[in-house]
């Protein structure tokens, strides 16, 4: 086999303009049948036999209509000074703002903190936990603006209202963020084992088309053979990875 790699990569330098045509003509190619391909189904991920997987099936089991990954969140209530969240007035405001979150769309279970006891020792301070069957990048804004409108009635009643949790993270980028900061690391990595930018720029250049070409041959088939939407992120992930931890 190292022979034959040997072979192939004489040939290839020798005739490089022509590879590069080549490789051109292959990624224009699967790049304009990508473009007449229907596209991915959005359909969930899953490992099955991973024991993270068997945890997410057991949640499932156990707690029908909640997703293990579900987005989260809680509300938390604090008396003004020198009373207690256990007063009539304020556990009313309480209930009727987890009442109102309750109702909410996408909303698995909103937990009393009184039912909870999910109260401090000195009854200044309580929290509510609510669930969501689908995750934080999925959750509609009509259910975000539900949870801050129960966090506003609360407020307004003269408590504290802090909301924490995932349901009203800022969504992160897709990853292309964190895939340009591991190029440049590579980039660097790579210059000073070889001390040479052409040949530091060698390894990121095919790692390069690698990925495109994956992407769009991806796009091509996915639809043909079910492909999820996450398998581009996982395939840019990996070839990233063995390109240039190969050339390394």
């Amino acid at each position: 086999m190292a022979a034959y790699l040997y072979k192939l990569g004489r040939l290839a330098s020798r005739r490089r303009w022509y590879v590069t045509l080549l490789w051109a003509v292959i990624v224009a190619g699967v790049g304009f049948a990508a473009t007449k391909a229907p596209a991915a189904p959005e359909t969930e991920f899953s490992t099955p036999g991973v024991e993270s997987q068997k945890a997410f099936d057991l949640m499932e089991e156990r707690f029908p209509g909640a997703q293990a990954d579900g987005a989260s969140a809680r509300l938390v209530f604090v008396a003004p000074n020198g009373q207690k969240v256990t007063a009539a007035d304020n556990r009313a405001a309480i209930d009727k703002s987890v009442a109102k979150v309750a109702d909410g769309p996408e909303v698995s279970s909103a937990v009393d903190p009184f039912q909870a006891q999910a109260v401090s020792q000195d009854a200044s301070t309580a929290y509510a936990s609510i669930t969501y069957t689908v995750g934080a990048a999925e959750l509609s804004d009509a259910a975000k603006d539900t949870l801050l409108e129960a966090a506003r009635q609360a407020r307004s009643a003269g408590l504290t209202v802090e909301i924490g949790g995932t349901a009203l993270a800022s969504e992160g980028s897709s990853g292309e963020v964190g895939e340009v900061i591991g190029v440049m690391a590579a980039a660097v990595v790579l210059l000073v084992t070889f001390g040479s930018l052409v040949a530091a720029g060698l390894p990121l250049l095919t790692a390069i088309v690698g990925v495109a070409l994956s992407m769009v041959t991806i796009a091509v088939l996915a639809d043909a053979f079910g492909l999820s939407s996450t398998t581009g992120t996982l395939a840019t992930m990996l070839v990233l990875a063995c390109r240039i931890d190969y050339f390394l």
